[in-house]
């Protein structure tokens, strides 16, 4: 649930848990697998640093999460906040956590400007919250703050009169619940352009490559990708030596990431004849929209695109993601 509301975790997290329900069976798991469970959920690197943490997990731990706080640190995408309440929640040992929603209930509690973000911010709140954690009730106090801020300390509208606080709240006493915390300091994104290449072949495959595992969507299929600038035709056939039948530039669209704004062109070209030689490659594979044996994560625009272009339409990837729930495959 990092950076994710529980809503639209649940069914996420019931179809994970239904295919693999325990760590051994997701450390076992292909990556392309466990990143189809995760289409359109976001924040990839969860997904990545969940499958790479149960096979550390069951290859040096004999399948048991650490009890330190400092091993637990050391897997990967498991910071301070995540190993905290992981242990006190599952171990009701004092360990301090400081997600978004506790940033917000202490930030108000005790008016503190400025935006939680910043490194002595942070530090301020990190020492409150250590200051707080229960050492004979952690877990019960974990539990608690996270939903207080996350039903009660709402980031707006905040139900004050319900909240069992409101008795010492300074933001509240000066009329600052609108005000705190303070949002981060906006900065304008720098903007990347993009022409993802949708390249069709006469049997109705789209050939898809697999993007580098570290970046934005590591690890994830998408269509390959070439500069704004780029003679689409001359480069299909100079990269893959293929000729074009007919090419069409389709609308197009933007997608924005916590750093800068990417801006996509599709390109539609069918092609004129294909050999199989692409398929024996492991980055480049030719996909069925309607169907494919194989399960393959994609981010949210390039499945967007795929439901545009190519019949096939989100309700058909969550009838094969619910099956794969309900059969164990």
């Amino acid at each position: 649930m990092q950076q994710t509301q529980v809503n639209t975790v649940i069914p996420y997290f019931h179809r994970f848990t239904g295919r693999f329900p325990e760590l051994y069976a997701l450390a076992a798991a292909e990556l392309d697998e466990v990143l189809h469970l995760w289409t359109g959920l976001g924040y990839y690197a969860r997904a990545r640093n969940l499958h790479r943490a149960a096979q550390v997990i069951s290859r040096e731990s004999n399948g048991l999460l650490p009890v330190e706080i400092e091993a637990l640190m050391a897997l990967p995408g498991i910071g301070r906040s995540t190993a905290g309440a992981i242990l006190s929640i599952s171990h009701n040992l004092p360990h301090a956590i400081l997600d978004g929603n506790v940033k917000r209930v202490l930030t108000r509690y005790h008016a503190i400007y400025g935006w939680p973000g910043d490194r002595n911010i942070e530090k301020q709140l990190w020492q409150l919250a250590a200051r707080y954690t229960c050492a004979d009730q952690a877990a019960d106090y974990s539990q608690a703050i996270m939903d207080l801020g996350a039903t009660v300390c709402r980031r707006s509208r905040p139900l004050c009169e319900s909240c069992p606080l409101q008795g010492g709240c300074q933001a509240r006493k000066q009329d600052l619940q609108t005000i705190l915390p303070q949002k981060k300091p906006q900065k304008s994104l720098p903007v990347r352009k993009v022409i993802f290449a949708m390249i069709e072949n006469a049997e109705g495959k789209v050939l898809l490559e697999k993007r580098p595992p570290s970046g934005i969507w590591g690890g994830l299929w998408s269509f390959p990708e070439c500069a704004i600038d780029t003679d689409v035709s001359i480069w299909i056939k100079n990269r893959f030596g293929y000729l074009i039948e007919n090419i069409q530039n389709e609308p197009g669209s933007r997608h924005t990431f916590s750093h800068f704004h990417l801006d996509i062109m599709p390109v539609r070209a069918i092609l004129t004849t294909v050999t199989d030689a692409v398929q024996e490659a492991t980055d480049l594979y030719w996909y069925k929209p309607a169907g494919d044996e194989r399960s393959l994560g994609m981010a949210a625009p390039v499945k967007k695109l795929f439901e545009n272009y190519f019949n096939s339409p989100q309700e058909a990837v969550n009838e094969q993601v619910g099956t794969m729930y309900k059969t164990g495959k």
